[in-house]
Formats: C-alpha cells, structure tokens, sequence
C-alpha cells in the first residue's frame, strides 16, 4: 500500500500507540478508515465520470464520422450528376443570348409575302328537261304576245 512494506506500517503502528494513547488509539483508527472510504468512493466517482466522458468522446467521434462520410457521399453525389456544371453551362448561354440579342442586325430586304391560295368549288348544274334560252337568244327572237 502506497508503496510501504510491513516493517515500515509497523513503525507507523508504533509511533501512533506512543502519541496517541491506548485510548484515543480505536477512535483514530476508526476516522483514518472513513477517510481512506471517503478517498476511495471519490476516486470511484471520478473514475466513472472519466469513464463516462470517455464515452460521451467515444459517441462524438461517431458522429463526426458519420458526417464525415455523408459529407463524402453528399460531394460524389454532386460531382456525379454534375449539377454545377449545368448551371455553369445555362449561365453561359444565357450570355450568348444576351450578346446576340443585343448585336445589332443588318437590315434584311422585305420578305415577299406569300401568295394567297386561291380555291374555288366547280358549279353543278342542274339539267333541266326544258331548254331555257340564253339571254342573246330572247333578244333576237320576236315576241309572239305582241
């Protein structure tokens, strides 16, 4: 114990009945050993919030790890689909369309306009049982009421 052998506990031993008394001896012993309880319940305690801490450290790391690795997945994920680059792309032509929209344009000759589209339907006649004269034909004809 603390790195003391028998003979040198037995001197302490010794040197205590001498200072103390046969008297005070058992009652001394008695607080020196609530002592040492006491020592060895805080060292107990303080151990077990180590212990504790050491877990609390332990699960932290976890964590950390398990971001990490989503991290990782998140970044190959957007390097994959290319996401960026897309949008870097529909950046860049939305410039070329603003460029080519803003150019000036040489004026160009009038377009001829089209040519209508004629349709026509052909007539059908009736054919009649009686001849109808023509109107060159009432003309030339005399009438026969006069």
């Amino acid at each position: 114990m603390f790195g003391m052998g028998f003979v040198e506990i037995l001197i302490i031993g010794v040197i205590a009945i001498l200072f103390l008394g046969p008297e005070k001896l058992p009652e001394t012993m008695v607080q020196i050993a609530k002592f040492f309880k006491s020592v060895k319940t805080t060292v107990a305690s303080a151990k077990s919030s180590i212990e504790e801490e050491l877990h609390i450290h332990e699960i932290k790391e976890e964590a950390n790890s398990y971001k990490r690795q989503l991290t990782e997945a998140s970044n190959e994920l957007t390097r994959v689909t290319g996401i960026e680059d897309l949008k870097d792309e529909m950046h860049d032509i939305k410039k070329d369309a603003h460029v080519q929209m803003d150019a000036p344009t040489e004026p160009s000759a009038p377009a001829a306009p089209a040519k209508p589209e004629v349709v026509t339907f052909a007539k059908k006649s009736k054919k009649l049982d009686v001849e109808t004269p023509s109107a060159d034909e009432k003309d030339t004809k005399p009438s026969e009421n006069v």
